[in-house]
């Protein structure tokens, strides 16, 4: 069975940290800050022209002279300053936006349910241990078995299996966490506080936007 998903909210922003918010109750809240907008339009792809219905938004001051002269041009003919991102947004309502319009996030309210994507923390080359929480060997002295990442498979068909969990580089991949509660939206400092935690490293860029599960 086919489901259609309504995305009508979406923005970008850039993940400034961690704090906690006292609810009235006392309870302590952990949200993560998140510096959202704004994301003026700068293209409106169709789907008479492109196929598909979506938005580009730009996000994070730059001088005009950091980004190459076929972004000033599109900067120039949307009539938008520099920006440092350029991303799609794939929103039901795009035709709603024109050119040049700012998304802010006031289009975001308390209680609402939002996806938050970015990429995750990059740990390098990582062993089985940490990359696969695999279990150690034994840790007494008489055992070379500490930290290896163990039997490769059986001798017969003398290969390794494909997916066979090994050592490799760890994290810097797109990752998504779903179904996160917005607990306050601060419109004058372009914030929202977003309870838990979200993907990536501090000053990391993140697409906050409606949650598919709510």
């Amino acid at each position: 069975m086919e489901v259609n998903f309504i995305l009508n909210k979406a923005i970008i922003g850039k993940k400034l940290g961690m704090s906690q918010i006292f609810a009235q109750d006392g309870t302590v809240i952990p949200v993560t800050i998140v510096e959202a907008g704004p994301c003026p339009v700068v293209q409106k792809k169709t789907v008479e022209r492109d196929g598909y219905s979506a938005l580009q938004v730009a996000f994070g001051n730059v001088k005009p002279n950091g980004v190459n002269k076929p972004r000033q041009g599109q900067f120039k003919k949307a009539g938008v300053d520099a920006k440092r991102y350029l991303k799609e947004l794939k929103l039901d309502n795009a035709d709603a936006y024109e050119i040049g319009q700012e998304i802010k996030c006031d289009i975001f309210a308390e209680g609402d349910k939002v996806d938050a994507t970015g990429t995750s923390k990059g740990h390098g080359f990582s062993g089985t241990q940490i990359r696969w929480n695999q279990a150690t060997g034994p840790m007494a002295h008489g055992s070379g078995c500490h930290r290896v990442v163990g039997s490769m498979g059986s001798i017969n068909p003398a290969r390794v299996f494909k997916n066979k969990h090994m050592p490799g580089h760890y994290g810097c991949d797109k990752t998504t966490v779903q179904n996160l509660t917005i607990v306050r939206v601060d419109a004058e400092r372009n914030l929202l506080f977003i309870k838990g935690g979200i993907p990536g490293a501090r000053g990391s860029l993140v697409v906050i936007r409606d949650s598919i599960k709510a």
